[in-house]
């Protein structure tokens, strides 16, 4: 109970939110760091897999290799970074020590969901919506923006949405390289057996995880087709599973 109370005090203690090292900035450190490595991977990996999934080629491929990302551990890709001469532990900017090593980091392991479901969402556009669409005479163009992203819209924030709130869990990591974010209150916390600290920082890096996927659900819910048809097959997708990969889809709280 001792703990508890110490993770309480210290998050109610104004004086661990203020400062250089205080959790606000902390704070903000790790949501730019995290925005800008999802920011990365959303344009390395939406242009590709939307593009692949209006040819219909090329899926097999990008999904099992977008796959493999998410069994190559986050902290693993960051030690190779930061031992390597290129990125290395550099300073860029707000980033930190190691900031473009952890950036590429967590952008590749953002990749997988984005890649995975947006490539989904546009192969699983009804194939019949797609041939009326060419029976109007539409280019290839006009038939990707005005027929399969507005109905596959909604599955590709979804893989963004499980990015996002993946990546903001951990970018935590940049602390075990001295790098910024809420991870240096966890780790100083309990590397000093001071447990209440290093709980009260994971306690705001839950909370606002669950801010960050609550304000992408929104999102998510805003760009949903309207009809209900359509709305169905958003949320189901289709009658059977998907033909090359699985598309995540967490669930609206």
């Amino acid at each position: 109970m001792n703990t508890f109370a110490d993770t309480w005090d210290y998050l109610l203690d104004g004086s661990n939110w203020s400062g250089s090292d205080g959790m606000l900035h902390l704070l903000v450190q790790q949501l730019l760091l995290s925005i800008t490595a999802l920011g990365i991977a959303a344009a390395v990996g939406l242009p590709l897999a939307l593009w692949l999934g209006h040819l219909g080629r090329g899926g097999f491929l990008a999904i099992n290799i977008s796959n493999v990302g998410r069994a190559v551990p986050t902290f693993a890709l960051l030690a190779v970074f930061v031992v390597a001469d290129w990125p290395g532990t550099a300073h860029l900017g707000p980033y930190g020590r190691a900031g473009l090593a952890t950036l590429l980091a967590l952008a590749l392991f953002a990749l997988p969901a984005i890649i995975t479901n947006a490539y989904v969402a546009v192969r699983e556009v009804p194939a019949e919506l797609t041939q009326v669409a060419d029976g109007m005479g539409m280019t290839g163009w006009q038939r990707f923006t005005r027929v399969e992203l507005p109905i596959a819209l909604p599955l590709v924030v979804s893989g963004v949405r499980l990015a996002l709130v993946q990546v903001w869990a951990t970018a935590t990591i940049a602390a075990l390289v001295a790098g910024p974010g809420l991870g240096r209150v966890i780790t100083d916390g309990f590397a000093a057996n001071y447990y209440g600290k290093g709980i009260a920082g994971a306690v705001v890096v839950a909370v606002v995880a669950l801010g960050l996927e609550g304000t992408m659900a929104l999102v998510q819910r805003a760009v949903r087709p309207g009809r209900g048809p359509l709305r169905n097959r958003e949320r189901g997708m289709s009658a059977g599973p998907p033909r090359l990969g699985t598309a995540v889809e967490p669930l609206d709280r």
